[in-house]
């Protein structure tokens, strides 16, 4: 009797311990497969998906991606299991394994289907997909759709399928046969982009390219208050600028009217850059999220990643996404927070642009790039030996919550998905004076691939240094694109910013409005600021976090509307104030 209370105790003591974990930080953490395509990794192998799609089916949240060979499934949003899956037929002789796929479902059945400009892709089902338990639903479907996507209507019981990818043609909607799931009735065409009104549907890493022709593709479809919601991915996946934008009808095949806030899903600056092409989905509180792209885009143009971003409706429909300090840590879908305000826990990052040690540096990849905020930008280690290591200083000792480490596919020798790897195999020792250590992370066991690791300490700890000691890589040499420790400094916060001044050229005044110049007095206490921008003072949905700099170039506004902007500082330990909102007519 004893030994049974006893060994329950310990079941709920480790119960506890996993469900404290309340955030997670983007990029999130998952096995992406390594790049299968040859002619892609010719300037170095790579892990790399893109264009997700997450759904809330049966209690657990499903998530697919392009090339992945399988799919993920988690019942927290955390911790993601890889089911290995190959949709495609034999005779379906492409590379793109589920490019781009749609993932919905009617009623007890979820539908996948991936990217084919062909009418041989099967359409899936599985009302048991935690199984693996698949079968084709269609074996033919007619469409040949590029980045397709399925949409149930549910309260009318009607089908609907949305695609296209190009720099030419607009993206199309057909209804499907409630019975066959195969097209009836006229393809029509529903948006196509207008980048000459709106700046951020420019092609460019800064929206700036004027001689290329943008990109309109990702078309996702979410019902809200009887009204239809297209979402639609600009202009290029391979820039920091890649957003999502949306449409809204009353019709699932409209017409549909520009929502006057767009982009809703754009993060062109921080660590984690580029938040198009994605999917909106509900969690287990019914509370909104949407999955997009990030991009790295060094190794290849297709070198990217997935985010997770709280989203939601306003009182008024609009539709939103807040990817403010989005790749800090975010609370879960168990902490059920407000997803316009109260979803960033507030832990600050401690050691932007701080000094570092290492064991070794390869070539040109320096140690500071590992604290650059710079996704684009790693430090390499010149081997992957048990025992080289990465010394972080915070400057000062602080309080811990957290810590992502982000890997690097430095001379990585792996493509597809392998059965197993060895896994990523470290140590984190912690410090006050950088001469006596103590383990405070051991992985030195994992067997799992953590390609972008997220550890949330249960409690809290103070310290000055942190050292990351490599065990074992399950490929290629010990590389970090970025070591970011979370929690809060010893000092002070920034002060409010002075002299925020928007420049952008009057409604009457010849120039190019979809421009606008931020200046602002250098507040020096600060690392960063992020600048909030909308169409109304309450709406400031738009953001745009900066490292560094007393000014910013943003080429995202749409031409003929005036615009509200308003910034803050913020620094290892905290924000300061917003500044007093500024317009621009």
């Amino acid at each position: 009797m004893k030994k049974s209370i006893a060994l329950l105790f310990l079941l709920l003591i480790v119960e506890s311990s996993f469900s404290q974990q309340k955030t997670y930080c983007n990029p999130i953490n998952i096995d992406y497969e390594y790049c299968p395509i040859p002619d892609f990794v010719k300037q170095g192998k790579h892990r790399a998906t893109a264009d997700p799609v997450i759904t809330f089916f049966k209690g657990e949240y499903y998530l697919f991606a392009t090339n992945q060979w399988g799919y993920w499934h988690s019942k927290d949003m955390l911790n993601w299991k890889f089911i290995s899956r190959k949709f495609l037929k034999p005779e379906n002789k492409v590379w793109d394994e589920l490019c781009a796929p749609s993932l919905s479902f009617v009623n007890d059945t979820l539908m996948v289907i991936g990217s084919t400009h062909t009418k041989e892709f099967a359409l899936w089902m599985s009302k048991n997909p935690e199984k693996d338990s698949w079968k084709k639903l269609v074996e033919n479907h007619q469409i040949g759709a590029w980045d397709p996507q399925i949409f149930w209507d549910k309260e009318k019981d009607e089908l609907y399928e949305y695609y296209g990818s190009s720099n030419l043609y607009p993206l199309y909607g057909v209804k499907l046969n409630r019975k066959t799931f195969q097209p009836e009735g006229e393809v029509i065409p529903v948006i196509a982009l207008n980048d000459y009104e709106h700046g951020w549907e420019r092609f460019g890493e800064h929206n700036d390219n004027t001689f290329l022709q943008p990109f309109t593709e990702g078309a996702f479809m979410t019902k809200y208050n009887n009204k239809y919601y297209l979402q639609y991915g600009a202009p290029g996946t391979e820039f920091s600028g890649y957003a999502d934008g949306v449409y809204v009808g009353n019709n699932p095949l409209g017409p549909f009217e520009y929502q006057s806030h767009n982009p809703f899903s754009y993060k062109p600056g921080g660590f984690a850059r580029g938040a198009g092409h994605g999917a909106t989905f509900q969690d287990a509180n019914n509370q909104y999220w949407h999955v997009s792209t990030i991009g790295i885009c060094v190794k290849n143009n297709f070198e990217r990643r997935i985010g997770i971003w709280p989203a939601g409706f306003d009182k008024d429909d609009i539709l939103y996404s807040n990817t403010a300090y989005g790749d800090y840590p975010t609370y879960l879908p168990s902490q059920n927070k407000n997803h316009l305000n109260d979803n960033f826990s507030g832990w600050m990052l401690l050691n932007y642009n701080k000094p570092v040690q290492v064991s070794s540096t390869l070539g040109g990849f320096q140690p500071n790039y590992a604290v650059d905020e710079d996704i684009k930008t790693y430090w390499s280690a010149k081997s992957a030996n048990k025992g080289e290591y990465f010394i972080t200083d915070l400057g000062e000792i602080s309080t811990i919550n957290a810590i992502q480490i982000n890997y690097a596919d430095q001379d990585a020798d792996l493509m597809g998905k392998p059965e197993k790897t060895t896994g990523h195999k470290y140590i984190i020792y912690s410090s006050d004076d950088g001469k006596k250590w103590k383990v405070l992370v051991d992985k030195s066991k994992n067997t799992t691939d953590v390609p972008h690791d997220y550890i949330e300490l249960q409690t809290p700890s103070n310290a000055r240094f942190l050292k990351l000691e490599n065990i074992q890589m399950p490929t290629g040499k010990f590389a970090l694109s970025g070591f970011r420790v979370f929690g809060k400094g010893a000092g002070e916060k920034p002060a409010a910013v002075q002299n925020f001044v928007p420049l952008r050229s009057g409604p009457k005044v010849k120039g190019e409005r979809r421009n606008v110049w931020f200046k602002w007095q250098q507040e020096q206490k600060a690392d960063g600021y992020v600048i909030y921008f909308g169409k109304s003072p309450d709406k400031l949905y738009g953001s745009i976090m900066v490292y560094g700099k007393s000014e910013y170039y943003f080429n995202g506004l749409d031409k003929s509307d005036a615009y509200y902007f308003q910034i803050e500082a913020f620094n290892n330990n905290g924000i300061g104030p917003k500044s007093d909102i500024k317009i621009a007519d």
